[in-house]
């Protein structure tokens, strides 16, 4: 197997179109080729400048989990601080978490903060929602998203050898008309569901919101812990109740 790692985006258009494989960080796909036979081709963008940032609204593709700091919002650093094992973190990468894993530990994080995708294709590269990077497995270059009020990330404890712990992400916003916004996503199962309600009169106001959202067909442990991390979000100084 050839390992390519294109240096500019032309470079990696390149790759592409001379079909390369995109590997992340290959903790994922390993043991896959292991079993099924390698590609001719392979392709990582660890030496990529714009698949490497980590700025103040700004994420990398190829930044592995154990880079990420407070320089990203609390719900992002915090998802990213729960994948795995320390071995994990400091192989795996955005990219392969949010585009190659069932488990899409940081997708939560990322809904939250309206995060929007810039991907690389034959035909170059363009800005996209995350839903349509989910749904179509695009080459993530980066992350983009307008810096929240305040945020917060929570995994509750799982059984070992059971469904994957349930996951809960917060984050207030302030909407172009001034209000403040809360923007909930949550991982049951393999499932990600999102809603968003009005903030500003506190947390029974945006509880009550998400009542008509996805998040309202959670079961009651579910909404127990939804409301739970919601009140705690916004008790905070700061945290979206003036």
């Amino acid at each position: 197997m050839l390992l390519r790692l294109p240096e500019s985006v032309s470079e990696a258009q390149e790759c592409i179109a001379e079909g390369a494989v995109p590997i992340g960080g290959a903790t994922l796909v390993w043991a896959g080729w292991q079993r099924d036979g390698f590609p001719e081709q392979a392709m990582s963008l660890r030496n990529l400048p714009e698949a490497n940032v980590i700025a103040r609204g700004a994420l990398g593709s190829a930044v592995v989990l154990n880079r990420i700091d407070e320089r990203v919002p609390e719900v992002l650093h915090q998802a990213a601080a729960t994948v795995g094992t320390g071995a994990v973190r400091r192989t795996a990468t955005v990219g392969g978490n949010l585009v190659g894993s069932t488990l899409r530990c940081l997708l939560p994080a990322a809904l939250v903060l309206d995060a929007r995708a810039t991907v690389l294709d034959r035909d170059g590269v363009y800005e996209t929602d995350l839903a349509e990077v989910m749904a179509k497995h695009h080459l993530l270059l980066s992350l983009h998203w307008r810096e929240p009020l305040a945020s917060s990330y929570r995994k509750l404890p799982g059984e070992a050898g059971g469904p994957p712990p349930f996951v809960v992400a917060a984050a207030v916003h302030t909407d172009d008309d001034g209000l403040e916004r809360l923007q909930v996503a949550v991982r049951d199962g393999y499932e990600v569901l999102a809603g968003s309600a009005r903030c500003g009169a506190g947390a029974e106001e945006a509880i009550d919101g998400l009542r008509d959202s996805a998040i309202g067909t959670l079961c009651s442990a579910g909404r127990d812990a939804v409301r739970q991390h919601v009140t705690d979000l916004l008790a905070r100084p700061g945290g979206g109740v003036r």
